[in-house]
């Protein structure tokens, strides 16, 4: 059966429940609201570069900062441009906050059960985490894990692997299409929010809601997750 849901399942009283026994979240735009902040570092940085309007922000959504650095301005010494970013990144959190739901969700799962699969750094993930007022978790990828940023699997995987799970087990949540594109290929059921893009972008999901408060957890047989939508 095709479990994906298109823009009239979200406007609907329709409702799934998927048992899994891990969840991968994306960070931003999944448990925080950081598009501002980020989008402003970036600027900054084209600004600094004399790039101002000779790229799009929505294309640095959902990827690691070397990754768009390396798309954008192959040319430059890399690492110095990502230690300039984060720099950017730590003097500005304005506006970062938790997302509806979240903290409910998370309060809802058992400690070991899940993860934050993020393209940010660690070091800008416990900012940002810390700013919208989330404990950073005990199990993380972040991307200066992985050799590969979404939309490689590499960090689903691991992500899978951290918990103890395999992929098939472990729903990722996602906010954009490379993270979607990751959790596919990792071979992981994926679940939308639409934090950030619309649902035709979103389309390779298995399911779309438009929040987390409409995502609710219980504990399941099996020590499995039961995951309920509210579609």
């Amino acid at each position: 059966m095709n479990r994906r849901r298109d823009l009239r399942g979200i406007a609907s009283t329709e409702s799934a429940t998927i048992c899994v026994r891990g969840l991968l979240f994306d960070m931003d735009g999944v448990l925080i609201s950081s598009t501002a902040a980020d989008e402003r570092t970036w600027l900054r940085w084209a600004r600094f570069h004399g790039m101002e309007g000779s790229f799009s922000l929505r294309a640095t959504h959902g990827r690691r900062s070397i990754d768009t650095l390396r798309l954008l301005r192959p040319d430059l010494d890399l690492a110095s441009e990502v230690l300039r970013i984060e720099a950017f990144d730590a003097e500005d959190q304005g506006g970062v906050v938790s997302l509806p739901g979240v903290e409910r969700l998370i309060r809802s799962l058992p400690a070991n059960s899940w993860a934050v699969v993020t393209s940010a750094s660690e070091a800008i993930m416990r900012r940002r985490l810390e700013a919208a007022g989330i404990a950073p978790p005990p199990h993380f990828i972040s991307g200066d894990r992985v050799t590969h940023g979404k939309p490689n699997p590499e960090a689903y995987v691991l992500g899978a692997e951290l918990l103890g799970f395999s992929p098939s087990e472990c729903m990722v949540v996602e906010d954009a299409p490379p993270g979607i594109e990751a959790g596919k290929a990792a071979g992981c059921p994926v679940l939308a929010t639409l934090s950030s893009h619309g649902a035709d972008e979103l389309a390779e999901a298995d399911w779309i809601v438009p929040s987390l408060e409409q995502v609710f957890a219980s504990l399941g047989q099996d020590a499995r997750i039961a995951i309920h939508l509210d579609l």
